[in-house]
């Protein structure tokens, strides 16, 4: 009887798994990846068909997700217990997932190899408490795409990393650029936080401010102040700036700059390879890097991560499955799928990322540049974000209201919302 008893409690107990281990043994692991453009979707299952062709006792299944639906699609599978193993994301949406509790530290999980292969910079973004909450892997700079015949017929200097405009000149190239119902430059602002943010760090802006108490409260100050002046400028007093792309994202900007409407679209370095896809026969274009102010070319980025569920039962396996992802000649493969930079200081050496073609070099200078966003670890932005700083910049920059309103409503409204996180 004790025996027969025995028995059923072990049934009981393999009932209550998570069951990721197959009848023949085999760990399966689930690999939920958010590469949706055809080149990364293809090496994201090249390498995991690899992965399985060499660790036959771990097998690692790809599952599709989609950037549009993910921390909602996540929120649900963590509190169903649900979750996939290893989590591709980006940083800026982990900060609520790793203080709940729902992401593992992977401090003592990863490889010292990967630890140090990524500079410390990068790791901030991932950096929750005293925790890493996931491997940043693929960034990208805001760079700004140009009509090279436009700029070179115009006699502007031509911007390079070694020597980029400052936000001043930027904007007086801008009004020399336009006229005859044709503009400098066209902003697709249609989420103006996160480009307002990052590249604000250029000109020493921070916005938010961590006390000694740990609670953040939101400052608007001088140095936040210079890029959205610089674009409300442009748009409202100078004409150089479409008004009509401000709600646009930035595909929708490239009909136009195709068609000689905008001389210049600021974008994220991978939309290079829709230029690629959809430019004229003929149309001549080239990257050129963001303003520089008084903290130089520096400006805040959001990497793409690689993350393990706190709940899973393989842990250190899943880590061995992201150490191998991430080597360097994989994080090569994987940065050029999605046109981005790798984070790998190795990674970034390889001359398929330094070379001329397409710009790869432009955006390869400007790695160093590249720091944790500002509102990285601050609990309650995607509300603030929402429900506060998106339409509080829209309006501002559409010239509906002033700089004055513009800061009241970050500081007084924002800081409201902040503090219900921080009880």
């Amino acid at each position: 009887m004790r025996a027969r008893w025995i028995l059923v409690l072990l049934l009981l107990l393999a009932g209550c798994s998570s069951g990721p281990t197959e009848d023949d043994g085999r760990i399966t692991l689930r690999f939920q990846s958010l590469a949706w453009q055809q080149e990364s979707v293809q090496v994201n299952k090249e390498l995991v068909k690899e992965w399985n062709a060499t660790h036959p006792d771990i097998k690692v299944e790809y599952v599709q997700g989609s950037w549009g639906s993910v921390h909602d699609q996540l929120l649900t599978s963590f509190e169903g217990g649900e979750a996939p193993d290893i989590i591709h994301d980006a940083s800026d949406d982990l900060a609520d997932f790793a203080y709940g509790g729902y992401l593992a530290d992977l401090t003592d999980l990863l490889p010292a190899r990967l630890k140090s292969d990524i500079p410390q910079r990068s790791w901030e973004t991932a950096t929750f408490g005293d925790g890493i909450h996931g491997v940043p892997f693929l960034q990208e700079p805001r760079v700004i795409v140009a009509n090279a015949t436009w700029l070179k017929e115009s006699g502007v200097r031509i911007p390079t990393p070694e020597r980029p405009w400052s936000w001043t000149e930027f904007r007086r190239i801008t009004k020399e650029l336009s006229g005859a119902g044709k503009y400098g430059v066209a902003w697709p602002l249609k989420d103006p936080v996160s480009a307002t943010l990052n590249l604000s760090l250029s000109t020493g802006g921070q916005l938010f401010h961590r006390g000694a108490d740990g609670k953040v409260t939101v400052r608007f100050e001088a140095g936040d102040e210079v890029m959205p002046r610089t674009v409300h400028d442009q748009v409202t007093t100078d004409r150089s700036a479409s008004p009509t792309t401000l709600g646009s994202g930035g595909s929708d900007t490239l009909p136009g700059f195709f068609g000689g409407k905008y001389a210049m679209v600021p974008l994220g370095f991978s939309y290079r390879q829709q230029i690629v896809q959809q430019a004229p026969e003929g149309f001549d274009w080239q990257v050129l890097p963001a303003p520089a102010g008084a903290d130089g070319l520096t400006q805040g980025v959001s990497p793409q991560t690689l993350s393990i569920a706190e709940d899973s039962p393989h842990r250190r396996e899943a880590a061995r499955f992201l150490d191998f992802l991430l080597r360097p000649e994989n994080m090569v493969r994987l940065a050029l799928g999605d046109w981005m930079l790798p984070t790998g200081t190795e990674a970034l050496r390889d001359p398929a990322l330094r070379t001329p073609e397409h710009d790869w070099a432009t955006g390869t200078a400007l790695a160093p540049h590249l720091r944790s966003a500002p509102a990285q670890s601050v609990r309650g932005y995607p509300e603030w974000k929402d429900k506060v700083a998106t339409p509080a910049f829209q309006e501002y920059y559409s010239g509906a209201v002033g700089l004055g309103e513009l800061r009241e409503r970050l500081e007084d409204d924002g800081n409201l919302v902040l503090a219900r996180y921080q009880r």
